[in-house]
């Protein structure tokens, strides 16, 4: 082969290696949204006249308004957004799918996220975001339940026995560290090594996720609090941005009281409350403080 043909063969080599490249998770644990911490999101998307962003709106009770706003807050930015709210039925079509041929970002609006899963998961939409990210370098972001879909186990944001054996739901519920009562479902799964919660510390949602944590594998969770990103990179390395903390709680190592116990424990859970500017790798399960 002579020299030309080599580099040409070399270059296009190197451009399949790029167009692979795995992207970036930018999850947000809901709350106001500081200005600098959607303009990251912006920055991975491509920036200013770069960044093509899809907005997906449909876990709000008012989707369509939703979406339309995050997308004009987006343009604001300099990025070109597309609002897309749909059903089922339509994002299991080829043309909804296609709208995602060029996207460097996707955004998930907040609200209910079981209303997003119904309405996108098995879906050729879905196949097309987890192709953007997986093989086009796009960033997948979303904020409060557009957070909680980001894992294969998804916290629904339900109780099956509120209290447990001492009901009390003066306090918002979830009071207890129990076996059988948190109910989850299956997320989008772009993260598969950990389950996320959101509204962390602000809602007070330690109980729960430590019950998640301990009764499910993988046995990793990390609770994002408002106005804060768990910022996964393309190495798999976790970084903490935004205005309050990521709590992990990491028990893939701990004792856990048998799937046949009534009693919902363990020994050795790793705790660690991150920062910004705090990392995680969660192969290794070393954090580190900025």
């Amino acid at each position: 082969m002579n020299s030309r043909l080599l580099g040409v063969a070399l270059c296009a080599l190197l451009s399949g290696v790029a167009a692979a490249q795995r992207g970036t998770l930018f999850i947000v644990g809901g709350g106001p949204q500081p200005a600098a911490l959607v303009q990251q999101f912006v920055d991975l998307a491509g920036g200013r006249g770069h960044a093509h962003i899809v907005v997906f709106g449909m876990a709000s009770e008012d989707g369509e308004k939703a979406g339309e706003e995050k997308a004009g807050d987006l343009r604001a930015l300099g990025a070109e957004a597309k609002n897309v709210w749909v059903n089922h039925a339509q994002a299991n079509t080829d043309s909804v799918a296609h709208l995602l041929d060029h996207a460097t970002g996707v955004w998930f609006v907040g609200g209910d996220q079981v209303k997003l899963i119904a309405a996108l998961r098995g879906t050729k939409t879905e196949a097309a975001m987890h192709a953007r990210y997986e093989h086009a370098g796009a960033v997948i972001a979303g904020t409060s339940a557009g957070a909680a879909v980001m894992s294969a186990i998804m916290i629904t944001g339900d109780e099956k026995h509120p209290g447990g054996v001492r009901p009390d739901t003066s306090t918002g519920g979830f009071m207890t560290i129990a076996r059988n009562d948190i109910v989850v479902d299956s997320g989008f799964a772009f993260l598969r090594d950990v389950v996320i919660d959101q509204h962390f510390l602000r809602r007070k949602r330690h109980n729960r996720l430590i019950s998640v944590a301990l009764e499910h594998a993988p046995h990793l969770a990390a609770g994002i609090d408002e106005s804060t990103a768990l910022i996964v990179r393309p190495d798999g390395i976790w970084r903490v941005a935004g205005e309050s903390v990521v709590t992990i709680y990491d028990a893939r190592h701990a004792a856990i009281t048998p799937e046949n116990a009534s009693a919902l424990g363990a020994t050795d859970i790793r705790m660690h409350v991150l920062p910004a500017g705090a990392e995680f790798d969660p192969k290794t399960g070393r954090a580190k403080l900025p």
